[in-house]
């Protein structure tokens, strides 16, 4: 059967059941009271829950910003995931270590930057939630947290600028007008601004960039000040520091007994009673540039004796391989020391007499030849003529003992005993954040002067030792540290350049086969061996004393010597300036710059591939080319 109600009766039945609350009072009290305490136990887990999932976020950015800081000072992976657990445990707060669970993205590009993601998960232990579990049903979402946070490391940089301070910078630049030393230093000082710019942007680093200046030329200038260095060779322990001088031609310990020298372990000894203060102490190059004296006339009559030159500061080369690396430089391997230049005075005047027809007739008459870098009175028969007589005469010390007269001229700046040494001294890296180290650098790029040859390679590797965190230089960060970059930026206008005496106009007398320079002279072999410095660990013909042998020689270690770096996660960034691209041996110059270089990291060429950090520069492209090199150290930097 089924009923049926009216409408109008139904809704009057329902109003008056609503209306009687007789005997249902209790029940309806506990209906009530459920939802009542349901809420009251939510809030009270809601709030503990909130307070949970605040120190879990706070926790997890001190954690990922503290572990960011352990990885840029290069720890292991390992000890970065047991430091960032044990951080976040410690400023968790009451949280059971146990409910946590953390993991941790460090970033895949060792070389520096990138992103470290740390990310926690949370389960939530409830106080209430579990007794109205049938009422509220699947409560997980209110019970897991998950949050995450990441760190962007901000690169910082250390650029060492290795510029081309050879005599031929000096020199018009392709289409600008001015000289090429001239749009350098412009070009130089606003990739410096731009850098410094964005330094002061980046408080929460110390140091976020630095530059260090190199000028090479022939040679490195390293600084005077530093002459008496731990890395220096002070005692004379290196092969090379004796390569030109013959300190036994001063005499024997049985024939001069109160004034001769003793060689023990290729270190020389002043012995006997008539070297006075000096007696008993290390010879060395640095004892020439103190005991080498002429006597001068004073103003009021009087003389007195002064020494000729000081030392300026130019190293030589190491012997191969440690010119072409960053070893640290030791006592205990003596090669590795660095040894001041010292020209030796070549031999001066040499008469011969000679037969010559003139006036009708055949006359005897005397003929006068002179090296190159004569500035010292060899005190001599300047008869002989022979290479082994003139070499012998070179060596000779006992003219450096000798106290000149008056008429005898002091060698001027970058000549005599520093011949070859023409570059303003190394500016160690700088930090640019400040103004005073802006100005600094800028100062030193004002400095520079155009003179002498071209040495790329020890232009190059006085900039990685720049870069080092060891000594000689020791402003870098250590090599291990990760958010870090060291860029070498090697710019020059020419080939490897090497001379011959004959090229310059000079006559070969004592057969050195080259001038003196930073890799001595090329036809003087390296302690007892069968090659000199120059063709060390290369491919090139050992018996071509030619400039272009020279050059190609050179390349070769520059080679070698950008590859070394590279393997040791330097960035290299090259420039070839005004080099012409038709001439074979311009081209051979641009090709070494080019394969130099690293890639970039930022840039693709053409093809798809990343593109070269080489410029191929002119004068009137220069400025724009160095601002293409702020794009690149910036990207470095800036991590988006």
């Amino acid at each position: 059967m089924k009923l049926t109600m009216q409408p109008n009766r139904a809704l009057s039945m329902i109003r008056s059941f609503l209306k009687n609350v007789r005997g249902n009072y209790a029940l309806a009290t506990v209906a009530v009271s459920v939802p009542l305490l349901g809420a009251l136990a939510l809030g009270v887990d809601y709030s503990e829950m909130s307070r949970e999932r605040q120190f879990t976020l706070n926790a997890l950015d001190a954690a990922a910003i503290a572990t960011a800081r352990r990885l840029i000072e290069g720890a292991s992976d390992e000890e970065l995931r047991s430091y960032a657990k044990t951080f976040f445990n410690a400023n968790a707060g009451s949280i059971d270590p146990n409910r946590v669970s953390l993991s941790l993205v460090l970033p895949t590009d060792t070389t520096g930057g990138g992103t470290l993601k740390m990310s926690a998960n949370l389960t939530y232990d409830p106080v209430f939630l579990d007794a109205f579990e049938r009422l509220r049903g699947d409560y997980s979402e209110l019970t897991n947290f998950s949050a995450s946070t990441e760190v962007k490391l901000k690169n910082t940089v250390e650029v060492a600028l290795v510029l081309d301070n050879s005599g031929s910078m000096d020199y018009t630049g392709t289409g600008s007008g001015k000289k090429r030393i001239d749009l350098l230093k412009a070009a130089a000082k606003q990739l410096v601004d731009t850098l410094a710019e964005q330094s002061t942007q980046m408080k929460q680093l110390s140091k976020p960039v630095q530059f260090g200046l190199v000028p090479f030329a022939a040679s490195v200038n390293v600084g005077a000040g530093n002459a008496n260095a731990a890395w220096m060779d002070t005692t004379g322990a290196s092969p090379v520091h004796h390569e030109n001088f013959d300190w036994e031609s001063l005499g024997t310990a049985s024939g001069t007994p109160d004034f001769y020298v003793q060689n023990i372990a290729g270190v020389r000894w002043a012995r006997g009673k008539n070297w006075g203060m000096l007696k008993d102490t290390r010879l060395t190059r640095f004892t020439l540039f103190d005991y080498i004296r002429k006597t001068t006339t004073l103003s009021n009559g009087g003389t007195t004796i002064e020494k000729v030159a000081q030392w300026e500061g130019c190293v030589e080369a190491r012997p191969s391989p440690y010119n072409l690396d960053d070893e640290a430089a030791s006592i205990s391997t003596p090669a590795t020391l660095f040894v001041p230049m010292f020209a030796p005075d070549e031999v001066g005047n040499v008469y011969t007499k000679q037969w010559v027809y003139r006036n009708g007739r055949w006359e005897e008459v005397v003929v006068t030849f002179s090296q190159q870098n004569s500035w010292w009175d060899d005190h001599s028969d300047k008869t002989e003529t022979d290479a082994a007589s003139q070499l012998k005469r070179q060596r000779s010390m006992q003219k450096y003992l000798i106290v000149a007269p008056d008429s005898v001229l002091k060698p001027k700046a970058h000549e005599g005993p520093n011949s070859s040494c023409s570059t303003k001294a190394i500016l160690p890296l700088t930090d640019v954040s400040t103004t005073t180290g802006v100005n600094t650098v800028k100062t030193a790029i004002d400095a520079m002067e155009a003179l002498g040859g071209t040495n790329v390679p020890e232009g190059m590797a006085w900039g990685w030792r720049v870069l080092s965190s060891q000594a000689p230089f020791t402003g870098g960060r250590v090599e291990t540290e990760k958010g870090n970059d060291k860029v070498v930026i090697v710019l020059t206008d020419g080939q490897n350049t090497y001379y011959s005496p004959d090229t310059l106009g000079y006559r070969d007398n004592a057969n050195l086969k080259s001038i003196y320079s930073n890799l001595g002279y090329a036809g003087v072999n390296y302690n007892n061996s069968t090659t000199t410095r120059i063709f060390m660990n290369t491919t090139v013909s050992k018996s071509t004393y030619t400039n272009a042998n020279y050059t190609n020689a050179m390349n070769q270690q520059f080679a070698t010597l950008c590859a070394n770096a590279k393997k040791n996660n330097l960035t290299v960034m090259t420039v070839a300036l005004d080099l012409n691209s038709n001439n074979a041996t311009e081209k051979a110059q641009i090709d070494a710059l080019s394969a130099c270089s690293s890639e970039s990291r930022f840039r693709r060429d053409a093809s798809g591939n990343p593109a070269k950090l080489f410029w191929n520069a002119t004068g009137s492209s220069l400025a724009e080319d160095f601002k293409k090199i702020a794009d690149e150290l910036s990207n470095l930097r800036i991590v988006s």
